[in-house]
């Protein structure tokens, strides 16, 4: 059983930096494309990156292009979100997801507010 397991989340100010993890079991995951995502309250959800197994390449939403990098670690299983410069609009709960799976984690909550 495919399981997704987000950690890292939680209440920063404006301008500071958090580092998303998400850690993969019963999967091969070094063999399939990662994604992010975001959704806020009241919004819908959001893209906010994704990568290709051996990281050959990534995309980024615009609304986070220059700010957040998706990387990830084959050897232990777990693809990392990091965060910088984050504004109070980046709040939201964030999810990684197995897209040729679709599956999905639970979920993080990410609030940045003063």
């Amino acid at each position: 059983q495919v399981q997704l397991v987000e950690s890292g989340g939680g209440l920063v100010q404006p301008g500071e930096s958090l580092r998303l993890s998400c850690e993969a079991s019963g999967v091969a995951f070094s063999m399939f494309t990662m994604r992010w995502h975001r959704q806020a309250p009241g919004k819908e959800r959001e893209l906010v990156a994704v990568i290709t197994p051996t990281s050959d390449s990534t995309h980024y939403g615009d609304s986070v292009k220059g700010s957040f990098t998706i990387s990830r670690d084959d050897a232990i299983n777990t693809l990392y979100l990091l965060m910088n410069n984050l504004k109070p609009e980046d709040t939201a709960v964030y999810y990684c997801e197995v897209p040729t799976l679709s599956t999905w984690g639970q979920g993080t909550q990410v609030t940045v507010s003063s």
